[in-house]
């Protein structure tokens, strides 16, 4: 089966938007050389090195580096390995080659894309990136098995839930404002408990900057960081022992040197008494200051790398404390962000109910209004024509007003007649006036609702940009721990710089 035409056109955009090569893409095929990702993946990282070897070699040398990279980036590294087939790869095919593209796609955006780095593309791209980034997000259980079938064709969204309870259904509109009101009030609540009383910004514009301030990805990135604070707090610990049993190698040599100065001193005393010295003893007093010299630096090395040592049981403990707080500080706003996601998906449902109530009732009076201007028309068309036959009967009448008994009869009769023409004529003015009432109060009731359904939608669209506002500023929990390891990073560079000298 083909590909879906719309996600490999947005896949290449995005794989051109990364402007790792100077000639743009035109269809998956051109990645199968594999260079195209891993420049991609040197981009992320940031490191060219190694990537570069890695370009200079065979194919399949260069898709094992790829599959490589998705296995230890991924949550589950057996589904990686299973989901992207070197074979594949190696054939050329296109479905495999957008499998990479969408990996590749969500690790950056979890890695480094902001949201304001997607306006770069159109609408009609943003969609098709955030769908897919989407149904990474849904689906990272069973990409196995989904994954195939939503780049070769259209997978349909479940449908929203619009049931509510009776007295709900049949509740005026405009009591629903007061509803949504004190639902808010209760997103507020939960929402400052996580200390983001500060309201930022809403969130871009955008398909892609709604699915990257969903608290679904939010916390999927406070995870991944998470996830990395721990790798390299792992790796300093390993560093921080090598130092350590660097230090014990030293103070053993310094130990063993002291020993060798001890012993020469004892020998200096020796032949000390002797008024001239043997050259043995011109050189042992040599090479004794020689030692002596040296482990005066051995002992100045030895205080330096304890001094580092100290900083370094400092720098760990405070990382560990730093991890410890983010920890909970992790579970604490992703408990909070379970909550705000579960109160929007309900304040969702709830609007939708309520659209979708108000759009049937506005086309029941749509309805009901079309049918009463309707039967208003018909009813002036009968009171004009009874007011035509009115006047004709009166003027025939008048002619009549002369004649003889028998006629006169007739004239009764005509008189009768008429007057139950306006008697009809009555009947058929009130109920136009009844029903110009009734289209007065049915186009009141109309503008009414409109109303209220637009001030509904405004007030909807307020409520879930200063949720995404809430969400967004839950990011700055991490900023405390990004600064440490900055720190650190510098601290190892600079020791493994002296280290090197």
């Amino acid at each position: 089966m083909p590909l879906h035409g719309a996600r490999a056109a947005a896949l290449l955009a995005w794989v051109n938007s990364t402007k790792v090569s100077t000639d743009p893409l035109n269809d998956l095929s051109q990645l199968q050389d594999c260079n195209i990702f891993i420049r991609i993946i040197n981009k992320i990282h940031r490191s060219e090195e190694e990537g570069e070897s890695v370009l200079e070699q065979p194919l399949p040398e260069r898709i094992s580096f790829i599959r490589g990279f998705l296995q230890k980036h991924c949550k589950h590294k057996s589904a990686a390995e299973n989901l992207v087939s070197a074979q594949e790869l190696l054939g050329g095919e296109e479905l495999a080659l957008a499998k990479v593209a969408v990996l590749l796609l969500y690790h950056t955006s979890m890695s480094c894309k902001s949201p304001g780095d997607w306006n770069e593309f159109d609408y009609k791209t943003q969609v098709e990136l955030a769908s897919i980034l989407k149904f990474v997000l849904d689906n990272e259980e069973s990409l196995n098995e989904n994954l195939e079938m939503f780049l070769q064709r259209k997978v349909p969204l479940p449908s929203s839930s619009t049931s509510s309870s009776s007295s709900e259904e049949h509740s005026p509109l405009l009591s629903l404002p007061h509803k949504r009101e004190v639902r808010f009030l209760e997103l507020k609540k939960i929402a400052s408990s996580s200390g983001a009383n500060n309201m930022l910004p809403g969130p871009p514009s955008s398909p892609m900057g709604d699915v990257m301030q969903t608290p679904q990805f939010q916390l999927r990135r406070l995870k991944k960081q998470l996830a990395v604070e721990r790798e390299n707090r792992d790796e300093l610990e390993v560093e921080l022992a090598e130092n350590r049993k660097l230090i014990t190698e030293k103070e053993a040599q310094i130990t063993m040197m002291q020993q060798r100065i001890d012993r020469l001193a004892l020998l200096n005393e020796k032949h000390a008494a002797d008024q001239q010295e043997p050259k043995e003893m011109e050189e042992l007093r040599e090479k004794n200051e020689s030692l002596m010299v040296r482990l005066h630096e051995a002992l100045k090395q030895c205080q330096d790398l304890k001094t580092e040592k100290g900083q370094m049981d400092r720098k760990i403990n405070q990382l560990s404390e730093e991890n410890g707080d983010l920890s909970f500080k992790l579970r604490e706003i992703a408990s909070h962000l379970v909550q705000l996601q579960e109160a929007l998906n309900e304040l969702s449902e709830e609007h939708n109910a309520a659209l979708a109530q108000s759009q049937e009732k506005q086309g029941q009076l749509e309805s009901e209004l079309r049918a009463a201007l309707q039967e208003k028309k018909c009813s002036e068309e009968k009171i004009e024509i009874l007011q035509g036959k009115i006047s004709l009967l009166e003027d025939q009448l008048a002619k009549l007003g002369d004649c003889g008994a028998q006629q006169k009869g007739e004239v009764l009769g005509d008189v009768l007649k008429l007057e139950e023409l306006k008697q009809e004529v009555s009947s058929l003015a009130a109920k136009g006036a009844e029903l110009q009432a009734t289209v007065l109060r049915l186009e009141e009731e109309k503008q009414q609702r409109e109303a209220a359904l637009q001030s509904e939608r405004g007030r909807f669209e307020e409520e879930k940009q200063q949720l995404g506002g809430l969400v967004a500023s839950l990011q700055s929990s991490l900023s405390e721990s990004h600064r440490a390891r900055e720190m650190l990073e510098q601290d190892l560079q600079g020791r493994e710089a002296e280290a090197g000298q």
